[in-house]
């Protein structure tokens, strides 16, 4: 319980920024919560760790400083900001209340997100099946989210208001969360073989099952911008009804009427 308290607190530092402008709880808050969290898992069992441990922690590190590092370099270096002008909301109407549960619940998001890894280290694991396999399945979603995120801001740069179907986009309409599901499926099953209790595949589960959530309701929002600003656009609807949202090659190409997700 120590060492989650100690995660949990860790997180709730990374994310403060939210404070500043609420949208960083989940954006940039999220990214240097993950990449802390990596960080206070090699001190916290700096003598304990194996090379399999290290691996997992680092690409706790490696995923939260890229996720970070590329919004940053959206929001200050991209039009990115003028573009989202007015569809973005705002912490104007935003309660100091509001804010405290949203960084709460998000900090415990990421806690649970990676308690595979701080299980692994809890369990003192050697080198197993699912472990390899879990590490380079989050290899794939990582590098698959970081190509769509270049793909992404490229095209933007040369046609910024018009929609992306180029490269990975023209499989799946938001590859880049797709690979976000990705990388955390193999955090999930990277720790299928330390799993001991209810209580560890209860956590591990619910944030597994979180992300997917937070993944879906950020396609809903998304498709519900999109259709915004391009229904009219005789293109985008033909790429919009033969471009899965979320998955390659399974034929769901709407969730905006999903009002079970958050918008």
């Amino acid at each position: 319980m120590k060492i989650f308290l100690i995660i949990f607190a860790l997180a709730l530092f990374a994310s403060s920024c939210g404070f500043r402008k609420y949208v960083w709880f989940i954006s940039l808050g999220y990214g240097a919560a993950i990449a802390l969290i990596g960080v206070g898992l090699l001190f916290i069992f700096s003598s304990e760790l194996t090379l399999v441990t290290v691996l997992q922690c680092v690409l706790l590190i490696v995923y939260g400083c890229r996720l970070s590092g590329y919004l940053t370099y959206r929001d200050l270096k991209t039009a990115y900001n003028k573009r989202m002008k007015g569809e973005v909301k705002t912490d104007d109407g935003v309660s100091f209340g509001a804010k405290m549960g949203i960084w709460i619940s998000a900090a415990l998001l990421y806690v649970l997100q990676t308690s595979p890894v701080t299980f692994s280290l809890m369990s003192h694991r050697t080198t197993d099946a699912f472990i390899i396999i879990g590490l380079l399945i989050s290899v794939c979603g990582l590098t698959l989210e970081t190509t769509a995120d270049l793909q992404k801001n490229k095209a933007k740069q040369k046609a910024p208001g018009r929609f992306v179907d180029n490269g990975l986009f023209r499989l799946v309409r938001c590859p880049n969360y797709f690979g976000e599901m990705i990388f955390w499926t193999g955090v999930f099953i990277s720790g299928i073989n330390v799993y001991h209790n209810a209580v560890e595949w209860i956590c591990a589960i619910a944030g597994f099952a979180g992300i997917i959530y937070v993944m879906f309701g950020g396609a809903r929002r998304l498709e519900i911008r999109q259709n915004k600003n391009y229904g009219d656009d005789p293109e985008y609807q033909k790429y919009k009804s033969s471009t899965p949202i979320m998955i390659p090659f399974i034929p769901l190409y709407s969730v905006k009427d999903h009002k079970w997700l958050v918008a």
